[in-house]
């Protein structure tokens, strides 16, 4: 078995890219901020893959997913749309 690779975090307040290059989605921490909607990662920038795609509401609870296995392979960037005013902290390697 081989090691996985050591896992970094980003934070974003804002649509945009994450993390640019080759990276596995290893987890997310994430608060609405007061708006619901769609939070989107994407591979390939903004019209790019849809990878992964939930729902946060308008609650002051985060919203955490720890992804199984090896986690979701972004081959290009990991690119995060996000509500009107969410926060999200990305794990990834």
């Amino acid at each position: 078995m081989s090691m996985q690779t050591d896992v970094k975090a980003a934070h974003v307040e804002a649509t945009g890219t994450v993390v640019s290059g080759r990276n596995r989605l290893k987890a997310y921490h994430c608060i609405s901020g007061g708006t619901a909607g769609d939070v989107i990662y994407r591979d390939g920038g903004a019209s790019g893959t849809v990878r992964l795609q939930f729902n946060i509401g308008t609650g002051t609870q985060p919203v955490s997913l720890l992804i199984p296995g090896e986690g979701i392979l972004f081959s290009t960037d990991v690119h995060v749309t996000l509500p009107t005013t969410a926060k999200i902290t990305t794990f990834y390697g």
